[in-house]
């Protein structure tokens, strides 16, 4: 008896052999390493996820660069909006942007709620600033934040570029204070947020920063804010 269940067990196993072997002859090597190759997902479920830091009215001479040598060191892309106003005589801080791969959008060039303007003040004020950029960059920018968040159907159709606004306010521009800052965000942020904050403050930078160290332990991943729409 236990030397018939040995050979029925031997049996088992030629006859797995024979249709594994019968496989592999069919299908190409270069399928079978497909199979062992796959590649990991990009998001395991439970992970925190993406988030997109965006700063706005820049560049400044002195804290714009302090935050992109910060970004860098961490190998975080951001999404600059810039006022065209203070683009003049910082020509070189955009064309970093530019080159290290962070998303460069328009922020209008004098800051004017453009709702409330006229189409000719908001042509002006957006083209105007298209055209610095393009001119430093070689490329024209395809998103808009618009000041305040006021937006409207018109202005999308008048302007033709895509709006991006946010989904957590740092409030940087009233708090000035790192710890506050970097606090208020922890107490929101979420896989897929839109932070904002402006880079013309010492405290946003620092608190940028440690805002990166953090949530980059936490597993979640920075992205540009199109990188976000697009998902």
């Amino acid at each position: 008896m236990h030397n018939r269940y040995i050979k029925y067990f031997v049996f088992l196993l030629f006859t797995a052999d024979l249709v594994l072997s019968a496989i592999f002859l069919k299908n190409d090597h270069r399928d079978i390493e497909k199979i062992f190759s796959l590649p990991a997902l990009s998001k395991v479920a439970g992970q925190p996820g993406y988030i997109a830091l965006t700063f706005d009215d820049g560049p400044d001479r002195k804290c714009t660069p302090l935050l992109l040598d910060g970004l860098k060191e961490r190998g975080v892309h951001a999404t600059f909006f810039l006022m065209g106003s203070n683009i003049e005589g910082k020509e070189d801080i955009v064309k970093r942007m530019s080159e290290e791969g962070h998303l460069i959008g328009n922020h209008s060039y004098e800051h004017i709620q453009l709702t409330k303007a006229g189409p000719e003040a908001v042509c002006e004020a957006v083209e105007h600033t298209q055209e610095q950029i393009e001119a430093i960059t070689g490329k024209r920018p395809e998103y808009i934040r618009p000041p305040y968040g006021d937006w409207n159907e018109e202005l999308e159709e008048e302007i033709g570029m895509s709006p991006v606004l946010w989904s957590v306010d740092s409030l940087d521009w009233k708090l000035k204070d790192k710890g506050k800052i970097v606090r208020r965000v922890l107490k929101d942020v979420k896989d897929g947020d839109i932070i904002l904050m402006h880079d013309i403050f010492p405290s946003s930078v620092e608190a940028a920063l440690e805002l990166v160290d953090i949530l980059q332990k936490e597993g979640y991943v920075f992205v540009t804010a199109d990188e976000l729409l697009i998902e």
